[in-house]
Parts: C-alpha cells; sequence; structure tokens
C-alpha cells in the first residue's frame, strides 16, 4: 500500500508520525475492522473458557510452606496430625450432655465426621472414642477404662457411671466442658486424597459440616463448628456476595459515566473495554490451571475498577477532540498518539504492583499477584487498542458533542486556582502538610501489628456464625483450637525419651511455657509421666515428679501409647508439647514464639533439639514472620520498579522524585490508618498498598506526561504546564477517582470483614493518592524540576 492512499477514505499513512508509534498507530487503524473481529472471538472463546473456572481453597494454599516452621509440620503430619482441625461442640440447651438423646446425637455425629472424605480417621476423638479414657487408683493398683463403656444403652446408671468417669479423667475442658453442658467431636483433616492425590476441596468439606448441623440442631442440642475448612467455606459462601456488589459498582459506575459524559455510547464503550479484560482474565485461568480462590475473587472487581479508570481518559481525551472540531477516526488517532505511552505505562506500572506481591512465599498471594498481572496486562490491548477502534466507529460533530453537555469540561477555574501551587511560593502550604501528615503517619506506624487482631477470624465479622462459635467454645473448654506444638527430637536408636536428661530438658521447658501471658495450658510427656508416677505412688501428690530411672520413666511412657500418638511417636524419639494458647493475636504468638526461641538458644545440643513449629498458632506464626519480611521487600520493589519505569518513561530523575514522594507519604499513612483501625498486616491487607501504589502512580504519569509535552514542545512555564495538564486530565483523573472510590466503598457492607477492611484502605489510598498527585507533585516539581528542565530556550 502506498503512503498516499486513504485508510478507508478518511487519512493517509502520511498524517502519521515515522516513529514507532505513528507506525503502530498506523497499522491499528488501517486493519481496525479485523483486529475488531479478533477481539470478538478472543471474548467469545475466553467467555466460554471461563464456564470452567472453578472457585477453592485448600489449607497448603495459605500457609508458607517453604518457612522452616512448615518443615517440621510436614515431617511430623502423618504422625501427629496436621494443623487443619475440625473442632465440632453438642451443647445441651438444657441440663447436661448426660441424657439419652444427646449421648446418641454425639455419637451420630461422630460418626458421620468419620466418614466424610479428607477426615484422618484415626485422628477422630469423641467421649466415645476407645482412646478418651480415665485413671483411677484403687486398692489393687490402678484402674483404667473408656469414659463411656463399649456396651452403653442410656440407662440411668449407665449415665451415673459415665459422669464419675469424666471426673476421674483429665478430659474435663478438653472431650467434656467443666459444667457437662458441652462436649466435643475433634478430628483433623488431611492434605490430599491419596488415591487422586488432588486437595481436599475444603469448601465441600465445610458444606458437609454444615449439613452435620442443619440435621442435628434442635430444641434440645446446639452445633457448633470451628477450624480451618469451616472458615474457609464460610468465608467462600460470603464471598458470593462479590457478584451483587459487582453489581451495584457496574450500576453506579455506569451511572456515573453516564453524567459525565452525557453520551450513552460513549458510557457504553468505557464499559464494555472495563468488562472485556475481566472477561478475558476469567477465560485465560483455567486454562493456565488457575483458579479463584476467597483472596483472589476480588481481583475481577479491580480490574473492572481499573479498566474504567483508563477507559474514562481515553474518552474524555477523545470528546476534547470532537469539540475541537476532530471526527471520530482523526479523534481517536490523536487520543491514541496522546495516551498509549502514558496509558501503557501506567499500566505497566499497575502490573508491577501486582507482580511484586509474589515475593511473599505463600501460594495463595503467588497467585493473586499472577491473576492480577494477567489482568493488567491484558487491558493494555483492551483499553489501548480496542477503544480506539471502537470510538473510531462513533460520529461526532463539534456540535453534538457541545450539546450532550458532558462534564469533560468541567473544573476550569478550580484548575486555575491550584495552578500556583506548581511555584516555589504556592508550594509551601502542600509541601508543609505533607511534612506534618509523615510525622502522624511515622507516630502511628510504629502500632502497626503483623498478623490477627481480636478473636476468632479476622475475616468474618464478630458476630458471623462461624465467630460466635468460637466464641462459644472457648468459653466452654479450656483447650480451644489456639495450638502451637513444639517437637522435641531426642538422639539415640533406642526409645531415647526415656532418659532422664531427656526429661528433665522437655520438663523445664514445659515449666517455662506455662509462665508466658497468653499460654492457658501445656501438655506433654513429661509432665504425663510425673502423673503416671504420682498415680503409682497411691496418688500421694509428693511423688509427681520424674523418676529417677530409665525402667520407671518407661513405666510411664509405656501408659502413653494407650493415648495413640499424643504424646510420642513409635520410635518416642520425636515428642510433641502441645501449647494452647488464650487466643491466635499478633503479640501473643511473638511473645510466645520468642520464649520458645530464647529457650531453644540455650537447651538445643546434640541430645536435643526443639523444632517450631505445628499447630494452627505455628501456622500463623510463620504466616506472621513471612508477612513481616516480605512487608519490606515488597514496599522496596514497588517504588524500585515503579520507579524505574517512571525514570525510563520521564528520562528524568527529579520527574520520577515528584511522583514517587507523594506515593510513599500515602503509603505511610496506609499503614497508619491500619493501626488506628486495628487492621493487622497479614496476607489479605499486604496486596492492598502494592495494588493502590500500582493505580495511583497512574494519576502522576497521566499528569507529567502533559507537563513533559506542554514543557518541551509550547515552551510553557511549570506552572503553565501544570494548569494545562490539570485542564486536560485533572477532570478525567478526579472522575475517575472517584468513581473507584465509591465502588470499594460499597464493599464496607459486605459479609466478608476483610473485605470491608480491604474497601476502607483501597478508598482512602485511591483518593489521598489523587491529592498528592493534584496537590503535592506540583508543589514538588516547583522545588525539584523547576521552569527550566523541560522548557526549550526562548530564542
Amino acid at each position: 500500500m502506498s503512503n498516499n492512499e486513504k485508510i478507508h477514505g478518511e487519512f493517509t499513512s502520511d498524517e502519521f508520525s515515522r516513529d514507532w508509534i505513528g507506525r503502530t498507530a498506523f497499522a491499528i487503524f488501517h486493519w481496525r475492522f479485523p483486529l475488531l473481529l479478533i477481539c470478538i472471538g478472543i471474548t467469545v472463546f475466553l467467555g466460554y473458557s471461563a464456564r470452567h473456572l472453578e472457585v477453592s481453597a485448600g489449607f497448603t494454599k495459605m500457609i508458607p510452606y517453604n518457612h522452616e516452621y512448615m518443615a517440621t509440620l510436614k515431617d511430623y503430619q502423618s504422625v501427629f496430625g496436621g494443623a487443619d482441625k475440625i473442632l465440632i461442640a453438642v451443647k445441651a440447651r438444657e441440663g447436661t450432655i448426660l441424657q439419652k438423646d444427646i449421648m446418641k446425637t454425639v455419637k451420630d455425629i461422630a460418626e458421620e465426621v468419620f466418614y466424610i472424605k479428607g477426615v484422618v480417621r484415626s485422628s477422630l476423638k469423641s467421649i466415645y472414642s476407645p482412646e478418651v479414657r480415665y485413671n483411677e487408683i484403687v486398692e489393687d493398683g490402678i484402674k483404667a477404662g473408656t469414659l463411656v463403656a463399649a456396651d452403653f444403652t442410656g440407662t440411668p446408671e449407665e449415665m451415673a457411671q459415665v459422669k464419675i468417669n469424666i471426673l476421674k479423667s483429665d478430659w474435663v475442658g478438653r472431650i467434656v466442658s467443666a459444667d457437662m453442658t458441652s462436649t466435643m467431636v475433634i478430628a483433623t483433616l488431611g492434605e490430599k486424597d491419596h488415591v487422586t492425590g488432588q486437595r481436599y476441596d475444603l469448601r465441600r468439606i465445610g458444606a458437609e459440616l454444615e449439613d452435620i448441623r442443619q440435621k442435628y440442631q434442635n430444641d434440645k442440642v446446639s452445633i457448633h463448628i470451628i477450624g480451618f475448612a469451616k472458615s474457609v467455606s464460610d468465608i467462600a459462601g460470603s464471598a458470593n456476595d462479590v457478584g451483587f456488589f459487582f453489581l451495584i459498582a457496574f450500576v453506579l459506575t455506569a451511572l456515573l459515566l453516564l453524567w459525565y459524559s452525557g453520551s450513552v455510547m460513549l458510557s457504553a464503550w468505557a464499559l464494555v473495554v472495563a468488562i472485556v479484560p475481566v472477561v478475558w482474565l476469567l477465560g485465560i485461568l483455567p486454562l493456565v490451571g488457575l483458579g479463584l480462590d476467597p483472596l483472589s475473587i476480588l481481583v475481577p472487581f479491580l480490574i473492572f475498577a481499573i479498566g474504567v479508570s483508563h477507559a474514562v481518559q481515553m474518552t474524555n481525551a477523545w470528546k476534547l477532540e470532537t469539540l475541537a472540531g476532530c471526527d471520530g477516526v482523526t479523534a481517536s488517532r490523536n487520543c491514541f498518539l496522546k495516551l498509549f505511552v502514558p496509558g501503557a505505562t501506567a499500566l505497566l506500572a499497575n502490573a508491577l504492583g501486582f507482580m511484586v506481591i509474589a515475593v511473599v512465599d505463600i501460594e495463595i498471594v503467588r497467585e493473586l499477584a499472577i491473576t492480577s498481572t494477567i489482568g493488567v496486562t491484558v487491558m493494555i490491548i483492551t483499553n489501548k487498542v480496542l477503544l480506539p477502534i471502537l470510538l473510531s466507529y462513533m460520529r461526532f460533530s463539534a456540535s453534538t458533542a457541545q450539546k450532550l453537555g458532558g462534564k469533560e469540561t468541567a473544573g476550569k477555574g478550580l484548575w486555575t486556582a491550584l495552578a500556583p501551587l506548581a511555584s516555589r511560593k504556592g508550594g509551601l502550604i502542600p509541601i508543609a502538610g505533607s511534612i506534618v501528615l509523615t510525622i502522624f503517619g511515622l507516630y502511628h506506624y510504629q502500632f502497626l501489628q503483623i498478623g490477627d487482631q481480636g478473636k476468632g477470624v479476622p475475616e468474618l465479622w464478630p458476630k458471623s456464625r462461624y465467630n460466635q462459635d468460637v466464641e462459644r467454645i472457648t468459653t466452654d473448654f479450656d483447650l480451644g483450637v489456639d495450638l502451637l506444638q513444639v517437637i522435641v527430637e531426642a538422639q539415640g536408636d533406642d526409645a531415647p525419651c526415656v532418659n532422664r536428661s531427656v526429661q528433665d530438658k522437655m520438663e523445664a521447658f514445659e515449666y517455662e511455657m506455662r509462665q508466658q501471658d497468653g499460654v492457658i495450658a501445656v501438655r506433654g510427656l513429661s509432665n504425663f509421666v510425673k502423673s503416671v508416677t504420682q498415680d503409682f505412688a497411691e496418688g500421694w501428690v509428693k511423688w509427681r515428679m520424674l523418676p529417677e530411672t530409665v525402667p520407671q520413666i518407661a513405666q510411664g511412657v509405656g501408659f502413653a501409647t494407650r493415648l495413640g500418638t499424643e504424646y510420642r511417636n513409635p520410635a518416642c524419639n520425636a515428642i510433641p508439647i502441645s501449647i494452647y494458647t488464650s487466643d491466635h493475636q499478633a503479640a501473643t504468638i511473638s511473645r510466645i514464639v520468642a520464649a520458645i526461641k530464647d529457650f531453644k538458644a540455650e537447651n538445643d545440643d546434640d541430645e536435643v533439639v526443639f523444632r517450631l513449629a505445628s499447630g494452627n498458632v505455628g501456622v500463623m506464626a510463620a504466616t506472621n514472620e513471612v508477612v513481616h519480611a516480605a512487608d519490606k521487600w515488597v514496599n522496596f520493589t514497588l517504588f524500585a520498579s515503579v520507579g524505574l519505569l517512571c525514570l525510563v518513561t520521564f528520562r528524568s530523575f527529579r520527574v520520577t522524585l515528584c511522583i514517587i514522594i507523594p506515593l510513599g507519604i500515602v503509603t505511610l499513612l496506609c499503614n497508619a490508618t491500619m493501626a488506628i483501625l486495628d487492621i493487622g498486616m497479614k496476607v489479605n491487607t499486604l496486596p492492598v498498598i502494592a495494588i493502590a501504589v500500582g493505580v495511583g502512580v497512574d494519576y502522576g504519569i497521566y499528569l507529567f506526561e502533559r507537563v513533559k509535552h506542554e514543557m518541551e514542545d509550547a515552551s510553557m512555564t511549570l506552572q503553565e504546564a501544570f494548569k494545562e495538564a490539570l485542564v486536560q486530565r485533572g477532570t478525567a483523573s478526579t472522575f475517575t477517582a472517584v468513581t473507584m472510590t465509591i465502588s470499594v466503598a460499597t464493599w464496607t457492607f459486605s459479609t466478608l470483614k476483610f473485605q470491608a477492611d480491604m474497601g476502607i484502605l483501597l478508598s482512602f489510598m485511591f483518593m489521598v493518592n489523587l491529592f498528592g498527585a493534584v496537590l503535592l507533585m506540583p508543589a514538588l516539581a516547583a522545588y525539584i524540576v523547576g521552569d527550566d528542565h523541560y522548557a526549550k530556550k526562548k530564542k
């Protein structure tokens, strides 16, 4: 094709620059109809593929599996059970559990749990279990037996005997509440199906547990269920509300777009190109073997919001071109040439913001990073290629555009009033204000906690059914779900756990742990051996001590075998010490783990090694340590990569500083806000800052690209260039910030507390990032960039 040949009779290749942007633009508009058909075909294909998308969550996806603590969990999971436990409490509404109907209910529930696919059957414990026993000192020695006889039928005499057996045992507060109004069924879940090799579906397990509740809860008993599988199931169930909030956001965005542009078609195209990357993302995920989980299920919502943001910049520029007298194709061409570089750069910054989250060594976070990166990457095609093509088919005249009464040209008075901020004198106020806010942020940042805050599952509201069940179980039982296990490895070939030196160290460790704030109980082999020694001394408390000789210690260890692997492995060279905590708040966990590490540093030797950690609190401790380590790296990598991108785009270290400094202050203020609202830094909230910085840098890139252009090509001063940049793009940036803020602010009404928390934090950062770009960035530029940085020397 010759250079003079028309593109659909509308303009020639001579109207495009010879650089790569011009050649790309010419190719896109020359082939716009085939490209449009290709995009439609891809959307249809990926829309069909999205039907195979699955929403799931596995236990191992949510833990830092490469952390040293998790190595302990993996090494001993098959022996002592994993951290994924289920606790089902059966509570009598009137009287005690020692009623025939209630006892039958407990037995039936235990049998149903036994057959749930995924339950490690040997781990099941209830009042009926053979390993749930009592010991009694009698005239002839020691009498022992199960709490409930195998031939139990529920007669009054048998009920009385069961009560006596319970009181003789050490299961009060563990399996049966002290007032005997509640009893528990406890089980551990396996990691994978041994036949298929697939992870167990926690949502299915949670649903089966809920079916048990619905089947057996009645006017005589209430059923309370807690555990990781149940919490994930409840979170995933509440996550179904995301679709409802997506619909609300779509409707609000559509109304705001119609108000802003005044055109149904412009609003429709903006919504279409915001939805298309969501469809593409959801279709790509099953093709690459990924799905959605309770954390990443919010990503499509964010992709839609970011898509609207960039679409508004394009439609805003297109309408301004038509108001200047351009036809639809020419306006589209001009928009592409003006916005492709800053828009693509901003989207790459978004992608970097998501990609850096992958430094967190937790699978669910890395999948979030991959999912989000795919979403914003495809947006370069949908927003920077598809949208200009769609707009090129619109036929607007300047008079038509004027009649629509949009708000693209609104705010000129405001932007004129803000222009003096780009001067040294005018910039003093925002700079002084930013210093005050930085001091405020630094003060509150010191109170930011790593990990969970409050009781129960923080992803759910305190009044949720799950957290109410947590409250009930922790009230009725001494030993709840919060368990930290330390595995003591004893060296030796023949049952080294019976050596007195090993027992002494374990005894000292158990004693040290009982002194820690937040520890409510400690169970270990040395204390069990001491209790057996007391029993053999006819219960005399003075003999509650460790025996001196190996045979006497072995006698107590032998009794421990009746309890399965609660106190030892078969070789007796690995001994779990169970530490039950009052809660799983970050401060509690860090304090206890610090004490364990101190003891470990002083006592580990060639004979005994204390290994952290198993149990759900052990998993939380590992997660908190990974998040704490990753937090600094995420921020460093994020700002380094975004800074490098700005440096490449603007070829100016000073301009890069002007863009990065406001983002840094906003990040600090977000951390301060989290501390004030008692929102901990953890897996769910760590991505928020990376996402918000990636989105927030858009404002700076769009505005400074115009400043650079006006200073270079129109020889404007910095103040004049900022005023022009704000006139052209300030209104659109403000509109997109308000739109995204309103959209994510609706999350505060979610049944998921962590979604509500993310809504608060993202709303805060979206708006404050705008203020930083519009108010602080020009003030910094006045001192850092100056009038002569880009402006051409006037002849």
